[in-house]
């Protein structure tokens, strides 16, 4: 039994890394009306004790994202069409629908729970396995919840912020509750059971590339408006997880890869297929 749970914890550990390695700076523009500068201002209070070692790590984390992670995401968007990248995109948020219900279940949101539970039966039915996100277009719409949320419900602090090499904006809190999540995903436990480690990783490694190609341009707008792009990454970590603990729908970016949630925003190329989604036989002819 334990050396099972060992072939769990160290997938998803290390499926976790890879994700997250693909995008761990993608943060979107926040819009005209706030440029990275003011998000940056915008942050009064901020528990960043390790402040000196985070930014060393933080850039890093750049160098990483520049010579690797954005020519990889270019180099995906101009391979695969827009239609096709938004079925991944569905396919991967559909997968992650069980963690999501687990947490819903686990705060107490019966009603939230209700919801990812029709969204799963829809999407894995009717959405063709996950490949198209029936339940929104029939008002069912997403919402994002994990383990670090429901921490945040039972009263543990976050603890200080981290940047953690690869790994980028974090917290403890965040970080343990990432562990939780693989333990309950039933993809990652038959991934384990069936010693598939490769699955695990080419679902983070896919995710990871999805959430970068969706911030390539939005990403280099706010860095270009940002006095101090650390601290903008920071007060959008803060301020976006807060609202998430609150289960508020929030317009900020997001500075931290995560497996996409409703707040995943679509690049330039995929806002169009969005306004005027095919059908399922325009899809399949292209």
């Amino acid at each position: 039994m334990r050396a099972r749970r060992l072939r769990l914890i160290v997938p998803a550990a290390f499926a976790a890394a890879l994700a997250l390695v693909l995008s761990s700076c993608a943060a979107p523009s926040a819009g005209p009306g706030a440029p990275g500068e003011a998000l940056a201002a915008a942050e009064v209070e901020f528990n960043d004790p390790l402040e000196e070692v985070n930014r060393s790590i933080f850039q890093f984390n750049q160098v990483v994202d520049d010579v690797v992670l954005v020519p990889v995401a270019k180099t995906y968007r101009t391979a695969v069409p827009p239609p096709m990248r938004s079925s991944v995109h569905d396919f991967l948020r559909n997968l992650n629908a069980p963690v999501v219900f687990a947490n819903d279940v686990l705060q107490g949101q019966l009603g939230l729970a209700a919801n990812t539970l029709g969204r799963l039966v829809i999407n894995s039915t009717i959405g063709a396995g996950g490949m198209f996100d029936v339940a929104t277009r029939i008002g069912i719409p997403d919402h994002v919840n994990d383990m670090g949320i429901t921490f945040a419900t039972y009263g543990f602090e976050e603890g200080p912020y981290l940047v953690a090499p690869v790994l980028g904006p974090t917290s403890p809190r965040d970080l343990i509750g990432k562990i939780g999540d693989s333990l309950i995903d039933p993809a990652d436990y038959v991934a384990a059971q069936h010693d598939l480690l490769y699955a695990s990783i080419a679902r983070s490694v896919v995710s990871g590339i999805d959430v970068r190609s969706r911030n390539i341009e939005a990403l280099a707008d706010i860095e270009k408006t940002s006095l101090d792009y650390y601290a903008t990454i920071r007060s959008l970590y803060r301020q976006r997880r807060a609202a998430q603990i609150r289960h508020e729908k929030s317009d900020l970016p997001n500075p931290t890869p995560v497996l996409q949630g409703s707040d995943a925003r679509p690049d330039s190329a995929l806002s169009d297929f969005f306004a005027n989604p095919p059908t399922f036989r325009e899809f399949s002819a292209r």
